[in-house]
């Protein structure tokens, strides 16, 4: 989302160690308000807040923890827990918590603590004009809604994201939306045929945000933007100024038969072998009616990236004997989508390149481990393969490592990669000059060049000794046979006499 710069930021969070402590600290924030604080602030305070307890679960009969700091904030009679209760009357996400906080803020007021003065002026915002912003192939919008707060124009930016049935991935409240609007405005005419901008009706754009709030927060572990929970609240009590969400679209229902005849209408255009083509076109249209059921046939770069990550992650069941096929398969389908949808050509080119990029992902994440070991070997017989897989493993026991606190997998066919699984694995206390004859020795195995190496090694098996303790005798041997202690250069001929002593 492009104005995140233009976001209202982030006041630094104390740290705290309690729930109870942390009330503390929320009053301390509110008795810092001062006498005329702009009212636009007091909400976003009180948003902020609501926002650090939105993703703590509460068990059955437990009270949340927003209902928690309206009773703590009760008990204490100071300006700045009727600060907080007058925000929270305001901004509090459901109507049993503003009902506790104006019952709370009664309760302050009647021990003699004054009302704050700018408490009538929380909320009262006007909706204006609400406009959106995205590609043309439906995945994703950007919808910016106007509001005028105490004369001040302020803008809400959400970002909707359509391959998972319109939830919200971001929400940031912006200060000069007219800038933002001029934004929005020239990425559409710099790229019209990829870039679509458009007018809202406040009463869509109403259901949009209030649909797609309520769809990331019924998820367990939703992928949202740090600022998604801080401007929550204050998003909720803004588009209360709307108009009226506008009514839900009705969903068609498909039957079996409808869904049959349209992937036998996606065979027969296909040109691709009938039977992959049938058996991805129904998990193609299932995607579809899953995650878009109001458009499962709309195709996009990024409604394809998601179902091609649910083939990787098992989600969706292919015959091995069409695995083959999910590229010329996945590609004619983004073909007849795309035609059916009236996509113009330079959008379906675009498509193209998108999807042809995730497919090469797709391919790549589904070469199992088994298929990097036999990478260049070239035509070998059963009882050759099982023993090239053997020796490959012997030299390359992991293909994983740990790269900046982050776990990735390496490709053993690339010599660089190997020798970054060499590093990896080997003791930190190893001298430079045997870690890279360690790394020449896996090079060796992994080549089968010499043979002696693999040979011995085999043999040292035979003799109970574990890896470790083969690797040091084998290093030993390259090392003793060394020429020249800088170059690391070595007498062939002596290290194949040293490997027959071992």
């Amino acid at each position: 989302m492009s104005p995140v710069s233009r976001a209202r930021k982030r006041q630094p969070q104390p740290v705290t160690h309690s729930v109870t402590g942390l009330f503390k600290d929320v009053l301390n924030d509110f008795s810092a308000l001062g006498a005329e604080p702009a009212p636009v602030d007091v909400e976003l305070l009180a948003s902020e807040v609501l926002g650090q307890f939105h993703d703590v679960p509460v068990e059955d009969g437990e009270e949340s923890l927003g209902l928690e700091l309206i009773g703590f904030a009760q008990r204490k009679i100071t300006p700045g827990a009727a600060a907080l209760l007058a925000a929270l009357k305001v901004v509090a996400e459901t109507d049993v918590e503003r009902k506790a906080a104006e019952d709370g803020l009664q309760v302050v007021l009647g021990r003699g603590i004054p009302a704050p003065p700018w408490a009538g002026e929380l909320g009262r915002v006007s909706a204006g004009e609400c406009w959106r912003t995205g590609d043309v192939y439906g995945d994703e919008t950007s919808l910016l809604c106007v509001f005028s707060h105490g004369g001040q124009a302020y803008g809400l930016l959400a970002l909707l994201d359509f391959t998972e049935g319109g939830r919200v991935r971001d929400l940031v409240v912006i200060e000069q939306p007219a800038d933002v609007l001029g934004e929005m405005r020239e990425q559409a005419e710099a790229d019209p045929e990829l870039v679509v901008f458009e007018a809202v009706e406040p009463a869509e754009a109403h259901r949009l945000i209030a649909d797609g709030l309520a769809a990331t927060d019924h998820l367990e572990d939703a992928d949202v933007s740090e600022d998604y929970a801080r401007f929550h609240a204050v998003a909720l009590t803004w588009c209360r100024a709307l108009p009226e969400p506008a009514l839900v679209p009705e969903v068609a229902v498909w039957s079996e038969t409808e869904r049959a005849a349209v992937v036998e209408q996606f065979v027969a255009a296909s040109g691709e072998d009938a039977d992959a083509a049938r058996a991805l076109g129904r998990l193609l249209l299932e995607h579809g009616l899953r995650t878009d059921p109001a458009n499962p046939l709309r195709v996009g770069p990024e409604k394809i990236a998601r179902f091609l990550e649910g083939l990787l992650g098992e989600e969706y069941e292919l015959d091995a004997d069409h695995e083959e096929a999910v590229e010329p398969v996945v590609l004619a389908w983004v073909q007849w989508t795309a035609e059916r949808a009236g996509l113009t050509e330079t959008a379906v080119a675009a498509l193209d390149e998108a999807v042809a990029d995730y497919l090469s992902e797709y391919s790549d994440e589904d070469d199992s481990p088994l298929e990097r070991y036999f990478g260049g070997v070239g035509d070998l017989s059963p009882s050759e393969l099982a023993d090239a897989l053997e020796r490959r493993m012997f030299a390359v026991p992991s293909l994983t490592t740990e790269i900046d606190d982050e776990e990735v997998d390496l490709d053993p066919t690339d010599a660089e990669q190997r020798r970054a699984l060499v590093i990896a694995e080997a003791d930190e206390d190893e001298e430079e000059q045997r870690l890279i004859l360690r790394a020449t020795i896996v090079d060796q195995l992994w080549d089968n060049e010499p043979a002696d190496v693999w040979q011995t090694a085999e043999r040292l098996q035979e003799g109970e000794l574990d890896r470790d303790e083969i690797f040091e005798q084998l290093i030993d041997a390259l090392e003793g046979s060394l020429v020249d202690g800088e170059t690391l250069e070595y007498d062939p001929d002596a290290y194949l006499e040293a490997l027959g002593e071992l």
